[in-house]
């Protein structure tokens, strides 16, 4: 039987892998927005396994509201992507300070 703890030490993982991933690779703005939401779902794997533990719905609720927000910040994050690849013809950090205005 799963327990909380499993869940618990899975999101820890899932987090300390995003964290890795953004302190690691500070170059592809693809790889930088894919790792922060590996944390933002390692997060929300939290809220299901603490609302599942306490027999609350009210956490998985939350969790729907997260998804659905972070789908639209996804959309609109690749959206300024392309827009900066068709501009830039790179999507790399560095090449982003031409933005200065």
């Amino acid at each position: 039987m799963i327990s909380l703890p499993h869940y618990l030490i899975l999101g820890a993982i899932l987090f300390s892998i995003g964290v890795v991933g953004i302190f690691l690779n500070r170059k592809n703005l693809i790889v930088l927005m894919m790792a922060i939401e590996l944390m933002l779902l390692a997060v929300n794997l939290n809220f299901v396994a603490f609302s599942h533990y306490l027999n609350d719905l009210s956490g998985q609720l939350f969790v729907f509201f997260i998804l659905v927000v972070a789908a639209a910040e996804a959309g609109i994050g690749l959206a300024i992507l392309v827009v900066l690849f068709r501009n830039l013809s790179s999507i790399h950090v560095e090449d982003l300070d031409q933005l200065k205005g």
